[in-house]
């Protein structure tokens, strides 16, 4: 073959007559700036996730909070109760009551 053929041909001597392209597909402008704001909307979400997640326990502990501290409460009316029926037993059965003398009713006052 002659020179002027394989130029017509889309060739030239020592090259290969087909070549290969690489079919590389990139991604936008466009396309990049949709996935990054569905990107910052799901880590948004996630960080609302979990903001939710910690007022719903921080109700809880502040519900047991206040349980606590109503029987708290009651815990220290019953001791204060449960004295006050202790300090009149002891009364009745102490040394001192037992020799005081009994007091009768004289009448009534007119």
């Amino acid at each position: 073959m002659s020179r002027q053929r394989l130029q017509m041909a889309g060739g030239s001597r020592n090259q290969n007559s087909v070549s290969f392209r690489s079919n590389e597909r990139t991604l936008g402008p466009i396309s990049n700036t949709i996935i990054l704001i569905v990107l910052a909307c799901l880590l948004g979400l996630l960080y609302l996730a979990q903001v939710t997640k910690t007022n719903a326990y921080g109700f809880q502990i502040n519900d047991l909070q206040q349980q606590a501290a109503a029987l708290q409460s009651e815990h220290d009316d019953l001791q204060i109760a449960s004295a006050r029926l202790q300090s009149v037993d002891r009364v009745k059965n102490s040394q001192v009551a037992a020799n005081l003398t009994p007091v009768a009713p004289s009448g009534t006052v007119q």
